[in-house]
């Protein structure tokens, strides 16, 4: 189906470019211990930025490590269900669970991130940052994470995950 194409590529490009920020906050990490024991003189802005981009990481890759079915499951009630039963419970979990908790963080993370953004709101201390981008970003990694929910049920009621697994992720280029 091209809206499951869609929506996987879409989840695999943002997670192959945001994990880039894996090696940009190692830098700035490997940099303040280096000022730090080499002159004596470790940044004021370091641990704030660092902070800030480990957060803007991990909500960001939850779409991504869906779409890679690498989110913990509890598997020990499905485990001994046959392929069929266990596809319908999971496609219950969706109903019940997923897509409840998937609305409800898209829509309060829209808030959150408009109420930031609206107050213009900085971290304290040393070094003032702002906050609103990531609150942005988390509404962002929201709707990422529901739309890859929406992918995975339609694969399990399609009865298509073998075939989407099997195939490459779509290049949006």
């Amino acid at each position: 189906m091209p809206i499951i194409r869609l929506i996987d590529g879409i989840n695999e490009v943002v997670g192959r470019i945001v994990s880039l920020v894996a090696i940009l906050f190692a830098v700035i990490v490997i940099y303040d211990i280096f000022m730090r024991n080499a002159f004596g003189e470790p940044t004021r802005w370091a641990f704030d930025v660092t902070k800030h981009l480990y957060g803007f990481y991990f909500i960001m890759l939850g779409g991504y490590a869906l779409r890679h079915q690498a989110h913990v499951k509890v598997d020990l009630v499905t485990a001994r269900l046959g392929h069929n039963t266990r596809r319908w419970v999971e496609v219950a979990g969706y109903i019940i669970f997923f897509f409840p908790f998937a609305w409800v963080f898209t829509t309060r993370s829209w808030d959150f991130a408009m109420t930031s953004f609206n107050q213009r709101e900085v971290t304290y201390g040393a070094v003032q940052l702002p906050v609103y981008p990531l609150k942005i970003a988390m509404f962002v990694a929201a709707v990422l994470l529901l739309i890859q929910g929406v992918s995975e049920f339609l694969k399990l009621i399609l009865n298509k995950i073998d075939y989407i697994e099997q195939t490459e992720p779509m290049d949006v280029r």
